[in-house]
């Protein structure tokens, strides 16, 4: 039986269900949240940024114009090319994150 992964997103303290083979950012979609900025969805435009926490996640193909090889070292992915293999932790941090941040 193939049980879901839950992501918990550190700034806004959402948990996401994430099921096996699903990206993070489709899950949060299917579940009609917002703790993640939405983009293109499909790794070229950056909007997703996310750093890997803790937890253990297959990666898909990015951008590299977005997420260096350095970056990558330091645990931050696009949530349209992360899928995860465990439950784990993930910050959201794009500029949009940022705007919002401020606001409250």
């Amino acid at each position: 039986m193939n049980r879901l992964h839950r992501v918990l997103e550190r700034v806004s303290g959402e948990v996401l269900e994430v099921r096996p083979g699903e990206s993070l950012l489709s899950a949060m979609e299917r579940q009609g949240k917002r703790c993640i900025p939405v983009g293109c969805r499909g790794g070229g435009c950056g909007v997703c940024k996310v750093r890997v926490v803790s937890g253990r996640f297959d990666y898909g193909l990015m951008s590299r114009r977005h997420v260096s090889a350095d970056e990558r070292g330091q645990g931050l992915a696009l949530a349209c090319r992360l899928f995860p293999l465990g439950d784990s932790e993930i910050q959201a941090c794009g500029e949009a994150v940022r705007a919002t941040s401020e606001k409250q």
